[in-house]
């Protein structure tokens, strides 16, 4: 397993991280256990997770995988061998805290309520899970209209959550920061107003990547690399849509599409370019999800890869990727697919 220091902090993470956010809903707490363990032995040292899973967010499912790492903790008596990421909600869930976005208090009130859940007194890694101002992660890509943001609005809130994120890493209940789900200007002013204002430094950020969406190698790479600023990817395999479970309008039971009722990520551009990433690989002989991941930890500018499961068995079949390198011969291909499918989701 490769190591990589998180921007310009002391935190030295593997580059493949433990995602969480299915346990509690897809998962239970036995499965959530097994993974933890399984990803422990191979070398992992790095979980992330989030107050708001299990996803779907819900009131019966936020918080629950919080708790069930915390129960992994006390149990194990392990805490100080991981690297902790956990995330705070951007607003708009009506169940966490009324929808509202963080300010100077709820930043306060959601870091104590996950560490209560984690049974830690700190995280390692504390993120704000999207940018409360609007963003073009999620579903929104095709529908991004940032010219109805108000700056000045914009940059206080920023201002405000950065301030009370400084008192809680003065305090010791904070290691470090991160964002998720930003951009290449949200990202710039977070770092120029802690620099301005002597708060602590963003050290990463968390956003979508994979074969399938790769928004990030222009500008957010630039910026990435001069302000050493790396990336987390999420959902390096789409959701699961690179596995190909979902040719041929497949629903397979238990995947995110039947327990989700709906995949948006799913349509004529994703499944061609699905189809051509997994012919590149069977020419290859290559395992089309192990491609997937090992393209992800491949890029110049990725800190850690973030893998997620709803088995062992699913864990396993990754985890086999982290001694993969691609020849150039394959990244040539994939960049020629890339080329040809450039914006499937």
């Amino acid at each position: 397993m490769q190591f990589k220091t998180l921007g310009r902090s002391d935190l030295a993470v593997t580059d493949i991280c433990l995602g969480t956010m299915t346990w509690g809903s897809q998962n239970d707490e036995a499965e959530g256990h097994a993974q933890i363990a399984m990803a422990r032995d191979a070398g992992i040292n790095f979980m992330d997770t989030a107050e708001m899973y299990a996803v779907p967010a819900s009131p019966g499912t936020s918080g629950r995988t919080e708790t069930i790492i915390g129960n992994w903790f006390a149990a194990h008596g392990d805490r100080d061998k991981w690297v902790l990421a956990t995330k705070m909600a951007g607003g708009g869930n009506a169940h966490i805290r009324n929808g509202a976005v963080p300010d100077r208090h709820s930043v306060r009130e959601a870091l104590e309520a996950s560490l209560k859940r984690l049974r830690t007194d700190h995280v390692d890694l504390y993120q704000i899970h999207w940018a409360s101002r609007g963003h073009y992660n999620f579903e929104n890509y095709w529908t991004f209209a940032p010219h109805g943001q108000e700056t000045a609005r914009a940059l206080d809130n920023i201002a405000e959550v950065l301030a009370a994120l400084g008192d809680l890493v003065r305090e010791g209940k904070i290691r470090h920061i991160g964002l998720s789900n930003e951009t290449t200007w949200g990202l710039t002013q977070w770092l120029r107003l802690a620099e301005q204002n002597g708060l602590p430094r963003i050290v990463s950020i968390q956003n979508e990547y994979s074969l399938l969406r790769r928004i990030f190698d222009h500008d957010l790479a630039e910026l990435s690399h001069h302000e050493q600023v790396g990336l987390l990817a999420y959902s390096p395999l789409a959701a699961g849509l690179l596995t190909g479970k979902y040719f041929d309008d497949a629903t397979p039971r238990g995947s995110r599409r039947e327990y989700q009722k709906g995949f948006w990520r799913l349509n004529a551009h994703s499944d061609r370019a699905t189809r051509d990433y997994h012919a590149l690989a069977a020419r290859h002989g290559l395992d089309p999800v192990q491609m997937a991941i090992a393209f992800c930890r491949s890029r110049p500018f990725m800190a850690s890869t973030i893998i997620g499961a709803t088995s062992t068995t699913q864990l396993r079949q990754v985890l086999g990727a982290a001694d993969l390198e691609l020849s150039p011969e394959v990244l040539a291909d994939i960049d020629a697919i890339h080329r040809a499918n450039p914006r499937p989701i």
